[in-house]
């Protein structure tokens, strides 16, 4: 068992290592920046665990092929500094893959994560610019960026209102965490508003989101907006839904980012959060075979990271896919480079040629989990798809079908001009993926 991450005692950060015993000479290193303390622990805990749980089952059904994972935990407390000590603290060249759970994390280790040959892997989060594969060779943003996010929701809106031609002159409310994260849609959505004829609005709320209150007049009171739009995170998205009802604002014209549609954000404002809405990219329950596999090979085996009964719950689910997602990249690597432990450079290639489609995720046990994935050198965000889930007091339910960004006509020359501004003040000339 690997105890190397012990000296992050002087942080104050914690780290675990898969217990599951493995020889260290033997095994594929994956570190884990996660976080279990701080004013985000609600949220960051569940998907922590079922990120490690994932490659726990793996383990217990013989590793990637037959090569064991080992697995490092630190915890960054969701801070941007910590966060980069504990990536400095874990990085090895044997690391797969290093999952920062964080868009402003993301940020700090974009430069250091691609000069240590280290595939960064952004879930959903991140830099969006960071899609594009000739500036970013070690970014990977897949499924989803926030500007496809973005784009979804108004799509899913200009469903709502009758097509696009009637969003000219409504009015729509973007509340955001004020930071990177939070940031990160507000050129996009400003791109759709002038496009599209809507009314744009901008709420920031301070970390950690606690004081909402004056927010919520405004919105309630005065601007009054059609729909509202929230990319928030931990605390803040409970305290938005609890002030948005108190204000009486309609629940199912309000539609948060998949970051603000887990269980931790509807559950504390009880029958308030009825109705309210969410993106998602992934299934929920326990009703697939690799969870249950979660359940039998690990927790019903005491080997479980946290309680049994948040399996399936929408972050621990997202932990889930967040670790598959890097052991098949891992799986795919082996196919080019062979069945043994690789380089972090090495598993880069099986990023680059992921190629999950709906056979391979029947085998994984995540079929109809989902949506098959398939990455490119240029591209590393796959399709951007997602749909719209809403909370019906007990569970959350799909109220869409799988919804298309509009990718090649809007966001991708959008990514590439991002992707060309940041190489130009990098310094970095783009490579070829012809």
């Amino acid at each position: 068992m690997n105890l190397r991450a012990l000296g992050l005692a002087a942080l104050g950060a914690a780290a675990i290592a898969t217990a599951v015993p493995v020889s260290a000479a033997d095994t594929q290193y994956i570190p884990g920046l996660m976080y279990r303390s701080g004013p985000y622990a609600p949220n960051g805990v569940p998907f922590a665990n079922g990120f490690q749980d994932y490659y726990k089952m793996i383990n217990a059904t013989g590793g990637i092929n037959g090569v064991m994972i080992e697995y490092e935990e630190c915890d960054t407390a969701y801070n941007n500094d910590r966060g980069v000590e504990c990536y400095e603290r874990l990085k090895r060249p044997d690391a797969a893959a290093i999952a920062p759970l964080s868009t402003g994390i993301t940020y700090a280790l974009i430069e250091r994560a691609t000069a240590d040959k280290i595939p960064l892997l952004s879930m959903g989060y991140g830099r969006t610019a960071g899609s594009d594969g000739t500036v970013f060779p070690y970014v990977f943003t897949l499924p989803a960026t926030y500007w496809s996010g973005a784009d979804i929701i108004v799509n899913y809106i200009a469903e709502k209102e009758g097509g696009y031609e009637a969003l000219n002159g409504k009015k729509i409310a973007l509340v955001y965490h004020d930071s990177a994260y939070g940031k990160e849609p507000i050129g996009t959505l400003e791109a759709l508003s002038k496009k599209h004829g809507f009314d744009l609005s901008l709420f920031p709320v301070a970390h950690p989101g606690l004081e909402q209150k004056a927010t919520w007049l405004q919105i309630g009171r005065q601007v009054r907006p059609d729909w509202t739009m929230m990319w928030g995170w931990g605390v803040m998205n409970s305290t938005a839904i609890k002030e948005a009802a108190a204000v009486g604002y309609p629940m199912d014209r309000f539609v948060g980012i998949w970051w603000s549609g887990s269980e931790q954000d509807v559950t504390p404002a009880g029958a308030q959060a009825n109705n309210y809405k969410s993106l998602n990219f992934h299934g929920t329950g326990v009703d697939y075979p690799a969870i249950q596999d979660v359940l039998t090979k690990v927790h019903d085996a005491g080997n479980g990271t946290g309680p049994r009964e948040e399996v399936g719950t929408v972050l621990y689910n997202r932990g889930i896919m967040n670790a598959a997602i890097i052991v098949e990249a891992i799986r795919t690597a082996q196919e080019i480079h062979g069945k043994k432990p690789l380089m972090g450079e090495q598993v880069r290639d099986g990023f680059e040629a992921l190629n999950i489609d709906n056979a391979r995720l029947e085998a994984m046990g995540l079929a109809g989990f989902m949506e098959p994935i398939q990455i490119t050198c240029a591209d590393h965000e796959g399709t951007g798809r997602a749909f719209v889930q809403q909370w019906n007091g007990t569970e959350w339910k799909p109220v869409s079908d799988w919804v298309e960004p509009n990718r090649a006509g809007l966001l991708r020359p959008m990514i590439e001009e991002a992707a060309a501004q940041y190489a130009a003040e990098k310094g970095i000339t783009p490579r070829s993926c012809s």
